[in-house]
């Protein structure tokens, strides 16, 4: 059996079980609720900044599922889709098996190839998957920046049905990456720029998703440069439309500046924007 370990340092999320379970067991056990929702969106920061959004994400989702996809993102339109290919993924709670079946019918379906990349989108929520579907299934698989994710999306959907699976869909993504750490500051430092990435960029981005529309949200994205990862909220929305589960609503809102102010009075130099999005709630 192939597994694919860790790939990410150290610190973006807790390594052992009793961490995981105790950072996400106030979401587990009711105090925000369960929707029962089959498709959310959720940031991928380290989780010290963006733990509980996700989480919320998470919770959002029904509690029973045969297999639980993560779309990823972090890849140009130009790309194909990218697919874990091993047997199981590592998480602290141990292995968590890939639905291989499944995995094999939409690399049919949609081309693509292996992911032997490091990257955050999908491993640093693998542990939220594996805590809130400990008996679940997992795919992995990143989508590109282009309109056909939301395609891709539908083609899920089907093909789920086509195996016979329950499936709930998450998608990773972060919103605005703000400051000299990413090169796009065009509303200067300080409260003014953190005001308008919270209630303009990010909220122009928010509005498309909830929107429905595949080509405005992808429009927002690239012209705003108000998400790193819009082809895995493009396949969710796909797949959602193509479930009948109707348009996304936002569950909660942060940056990374929100938690840095704990600590500091001054609005950081850089900063980003996490949403925790549910569609049919």
């Amino acid at each position: 059996m192939q597994i694919r370990e860790y790939s990410l340092p150290a610190g973006w999320f807790p390594r052992d079980a009793n961490s995981v379970s105790g950072f996400l067991s106030e979401f587990k056990h009711g105090k925000k609720g369960l929707f029962s929702c089959q498709a959310a969106i959720a940031p991928h920061a380290g989780w010290y900044y963006c733990g509980k959004i996700a989480a919320i994400a998470f919770a959002s989702l029904k509690p029973q599922a045969d297999t639980i996809i993560i779309l990823g993102g972090h890849l140009p339109a130009e790309k194909q889709a990218l697919f874990a290919m091993e047997d199981a993924l590592r998480t602290p709670f141990g292995q968590m098996s890939i639905d291989n079946d499944l995995r094999a019918l939409l690399i049919k379906e949609l081309g693509g190839k292996e992911d032997c990349y490091r990257d955050n989108t999908v491993e640093v929520l693998l542990p939220m998957a594996h805590y809130f579907f400990p008996n679940a299934k997992v795919l992995w698989l990143r989508l590109p920046a282009d309109i056909k994710s939301y395609e891709y999306g539908k083609i899920i959907s089907k093909t789920a049905v086509k195996l016979g699976r329950d499936i709930n869909v998450i998608a990773s993504a972060d919103l605005t990456h703000y400051g000299r750490n990413y090169g796009f500051s065009p509303k200067g430092t300080g409260s003014k720029a953190l005001d308008w990435v919270r209630d303009v960029n990010d909220a122009a981005f928010i509005k498309a998703v909830e929107s429905g529309d595949a080509k405005k949200t992808l429009f927002r994205a690239e012209k705003d440069f108000s998400s790193c990862s819009p082809g895995a909220v493009l396949g969710v929305m796909g797949f959602a439309h193509e479930k009948g589960l109707g348009n996304a609503k936002l569950l909660e809102y942060s940056t990374s500046a929100d938690i840095d102010k704990e600590t500091s009075i001054s609005v950081p130099d850089s900063f980003v924007g996490y949403a925790a999005m549910a569609f049919g709630v």
